[in-house]
C-alpha cells in the first residue's frame, strides 16, 4: 500500500459517519453579489480597461486588425528585439511585418533559453475592465504559462470587444477552471517594507497590451 492510498483510506474512514450534503454545489453558496458595478456601454467598458491597465503601468495601444502587424513590428523594433517567442496557435499574420527571429514554444526549452529571448507575443482568454486584468489560459494562441513569465517583454493582444468583460464574475463564466490560468494585472512587480517598487521579479518587466478593434 502506498502512502497516498494509506492517507486516502484514513480520510474515507473519518468521513464514514458524515451525512451526505444534499444541497447541489450551485445552490450551496448564495451569489447575490453585484456582477457589474454600474452600467456602461461597450466603448466605456473598453475605455475603463485601458485606464486600469495603464494605472497598473502596462503600456496600452489601440489598433484595428489591418494595422496590428505593423504595430507589433514597431513595438519589437523599439525594444531592439532580435528574437520573439511565438505560441503554436498564434495568428501568423500578426508577425508578418517583422523580420525578428521567431522562437517556437517548445516543451524542452529550458528557463535559461527562455530568458535569452527578447520578447513574447500572445493573445489572451479574457480581459477584465474593472480590475485591469488580462487572463491567459494556455490556449494555442497563448502558449505555455512559462513563456509569459520568463521573457522580459510581453506583448498581449486583446480582441475588442469580444474578449472584454466588465467584472471578475463575468470573466469566470468564460473560463475553464481546469485549465492553467494566469491572471496578469500590469507588469510583474513587488515592493519591500519601505515600499520601494521593483519590477520584473515574477514575470516580464514590460507589459504592452494591444486592444484590437
Amino acid at each position: 500500500m502506498s502512502s497516498k492510498e494509506r492517507i486516502l483510506g484514513r480520510v474515507r474512514r473519518a468521513l464514514a459517519d458524515v451525512r451526505q450534503d444534499d444541497t447541489p454545489y450551485e445552490q450551496a453558496v448564495q451569489r447575490g453579489y453585484l456582477r457589474e458595478h454600474g452600467e456602461r456601454s461597450v466603448e466605456q467598458t473598453v475605455d475603463l480597461l485601458a485606464e486600469n491597465l495603464a494605472d497598473y503601468r502596462a503600456i496600452v495601444h489601440r489598433s484595428d486588425a489591418d494595422g496590428l502587424a505593423g504595430l507589433i513590428a514597431r513595438l519589437l523594433r523599439e525594444r531592439a528585439a532580435t528574437t520573439v517567442l511565438v505560441p503554436p496557435g498564434l495568428d501568423p499574420g500578426w508577425l508578418a511585418a517583422t523580420d525578428v527571429g521567431q522562437v517556437p514554444d517548445r516543451a524542452e526549452s529550458t528557463p535559461l533559453e527562455l530568458d535569452r529571448v527578447d520578447s513574447v507575443v500572445t493573445a489572451c482568454a479574457v480581459a477584465i475592465a474593472e480590475t485591469g486584468t488580462i487572463v491567459l489560459d494556455a490556449s494555442p494562441d497563448q502558449g505555455r504559462r512559462r513563456i509569459t513569465l520568463v521573457p522580459d517583454h510581453h506583448i498581449c493582444v486583446v480582441r475588442v470587444p469580444d474578449q472584454v468583460v466588465a467584472s471578475v464574475p463575468q470573466a469566470l463564466e468564460r473560463l475553464d477552471p481546469s485549465r492553467p490560468l494566469t491572471w496578469i494585472s500590469g507588469p510583474s512587480a513587488t515592493s519591500d517594507i519601505e515600499l520601494d517598487r521593483v519590477e520584473g521579479v515574477h514575470g516580464p518587466r514590460t507589459l504592452e497590451v494591444v486592444l484590437v478593434d
